[in-house]
């Protein structure tokens, strides 16, 4: 099944640009193939301002969140893996969502544990 990831995130970007707040995209900066300035990363990750006055070209269509912007008054091309995209959120009120690594795989995935026999079971109660 395809990662609900990218999904979310559109929406809630939607969600957050149509109520006219600013759209933060918490980033795990130190995530293969993430492209930002480097200078700005603390402790690994990164917060990027995602709205629409702040960057040009933005996509965020496929498997990775890619746009132009000026960091520090430079111009620069940033791309971001969905997976390493951490959170989205409304920068005035915290509003948005918090993504886990875990949420995308399935059982038999590395990483997720399967679930143990004798658990939780649902069944129809008449």
């Amino acid at each position: 099944m395809n990662s609900s990831r990218p999904y979310l995130m559109r929406a809630i970007y939607e969600w957050i640009a149509d109520n006219n707040m600013t759209p933060y995209l918490l980033v795990n900066a130190e995530h293969p193939h993430v492209v930002v300035p480097v200078e700005h990363v603390n402790n690994g990750k990164i917060i990027l301002n995602v709205a629409p006055s702040a960057v040009q070209n933005l996509d965020m269509a496929g498997e990775e969140v890619s746009f132009s912007a000026r960091f520090s008054g430079k111009p620069m091309h940033v791309s971001v893996p969905v997976p390493a995209v951490l959170a989205i959120y409304a920068r005035e009120n915290g509003r948005g969502m918090v993504f886990n690594d875990d949420e995308d795989r399935g059982p038999d995935e590395p990483g997720k544990e399967k679930p143990k026999p004798g658990g939780p079971q649902l069944r129809v109660v008449k």
